[in-house]
């Protein structure tokens, strides 16, 4: 039976997709038409609305994500699907109301219909929920996880590999690791579904992924600077040639003056809306134990300049500066509310209007931390060439204590794909990180679980 169910399974989920779709836009138009007699017949508003809704669904689902069960946990994506329900149904609101002008009592039939707006989002989180943990359950009885194995260097590394692979059990069955060194090495992978390459040389890992393609083996691992380069390059024909070109320059005054002019009116425009909890902020900080504040430090910007960088205070003030950890007893009680909703980080806007900082761009980090992570990491030099930024794609993609080298890969993929959309579909995307548990989550000591060992390869 699971055979023949696996045999469709692409037409299956997107018919179970389709439903899901039309049944949030049913929910909207059912909740809505109880107010607008428009919306109960066929009719220009509804045609209208129906067409506003599915557009702004596809456009909000392309910047969120989609229905990706098997591929997610269920709660990041009822996140996903929530935030884009939320802000089509917003717009299509919006959209009906300005249609809708010619009602007998304007004023009313809109608070009236703000009530059955707020029902329709309701009932449609309750489907969401409902498919995507239905839908979770389904692909699991369908799918068995993948028999799993792990090249990798050392022991630290698997260690670090297998902190993410262990989140997903139902995904990844992990049975055996391997050091890349071992001769008999691709002989030994040859029989498993999945392999996860993780920090092995890159000569190395390219006989190990060409034996894996040949083989049909799926393949993950990290990438290196050229690995991104490489992503992002564009194929080129040069007469009967094929290349690939990366056109690696800085960014044109057109992109320049467009990114100024969205950091300006952000910056204001959310600055007036989220004055009354920066003034919530400011009150509770002084009340607590009558410090300063504002927290100030110098960090490095565009072409390595040295800025201060404004945060609300979190931390005792006269204690020493690091990275902060769970339970962390610098950590005051307001600051830690306010790490978690990122309250504190809204005295950046006044970075972002002084031209010290952008929107969005990779985050600014401590002077001692651009040397450190530069010796390290001589490429993390790369993440100068724009401002710094309030958000970005490690801080949507990533979590707080996300390593060094994870979060310059995230930054130089910025970088290297940067457009003024990417800009907005990441500012979109920001919001759905103050909803994530884990995206202020501290380092933690006691985290590791060493599920598997690693033996190095005799010499």
């Amino acid at each position: 039976m699971k055979e023949k169910v696996r045999r469709w399974d692409t037409v299956m989920w997107i018919f179970i997709k389709g439903i899901l779709y039309l049944l949030l836009m049913g929910t909207f138009l059912v909740c809505l038409g109880k107010e607008s007699h428009s919306l109960r017949a066929l009719s220009r508003t509804l045609g209208i609305t129906i067409t506003t809704f599915l557009v702004v669904e596809m456009l909000f689902l392309s910047i969120y994500g989609k229905y990706d069960v098997g591929r997610k946990k269920s709660k990041p994506i009822i996140v996903s699907l929530g935030l884009a329900t939320f802000f089509t149904d917003i717009i299509t609101y919006v959209q009906l109301m300005i249609m809708r002008t010619n009602e007998p009592s304007i004023y009313a039939f809109r608070i009236r219909s703000i009530s059955w707006l707020i029902l329709a989002f309701a009932m449609q989180l309750l489907l969401i929920a409902i498919f995507v943990y239905l839908g979770n359950e389904l692909f699991f009885l369908i799918n068995k996880p993948e028999k799993t194995c792990i090249v990798t260097s050392s022991q630290k590394n698997l260690d670090a590999i297998m902190r993410v692979i262990s989140k997903y059990q139902k995904q990844y069955h992990p049975e055996a690791v391997f050091d890349y060194k071992e001769k008999d090495i691709l002989e030994r992978i040859k029989d498993y579904q999945t392999v996860f390459i993780y920090e092995v040389p890159v000569q190395k890992r390219t006989e190990i992924i060409r034996f894996c393609y040949q083989e049909r083996i799926n393949i993950y691992y990290n990438p290196e600077l050229h690995d991104i380069i490489e992503v992002n390059a564009e194929y080129y024909m040069l007469d009967d040639v094929s290349l690939l070109n990366s056109d690696v320059q800085s960014l044109t005054m057109e992109q320049r003056i467009m990114k100024r002019l969205l950091d300006l009116t952000l910056a204001i425009v959310i600055g007036v809306i989220t004055l009354p909890f920066s003034i919530g902020a400011a009150i509770a900080i002084k009340c607590y134990d009558g410090g300063s504040v504002f927290f100030k430090q110098k960090r490095a910007t565009l072409n390595g300049r040295i800025f201060e960088v404004y945060k609300f205070r979190t931390m005792k003030e006269h204690v020493e500066n690091r990275s902060a950890r769970k339970g962390d007893s610098r950590i005051t009680k307001p600051g830690s509310f306010l790490r978690k909703t990122r309250i504190d980080e809204l005295p950046q806007l006044i970075n972002i209007l002084k031209g010290d900082m952008s929107f969005v761009g990779p985050r600014p980090e401590m002077i001692e931390n651009v040397t450190a992570y530069t010796k390290q990491l001589p490429e993390f030099k790369y993440r100068l060439r724009v401002k710094a930024g309030l958000t970005g794609y490690a801080q949507v993609a990533g979590k707080y204590n996300t390593t060094p080298k994870d979060k310059l890969v995230m930054d130089i993929m910025y970088i290297e794909n940067y457009s003024i959309l990417k800009d907005i579909q990441l500012i979109f995307q920001t919001v759905g990180v103050v909803l994530k548990p884990d995206s202020t989550e501290a380092f933690d000591d006691s985290e590791k679980e060493k599920q598997l060992l690693f033996h190095p390869a005799e010499e």
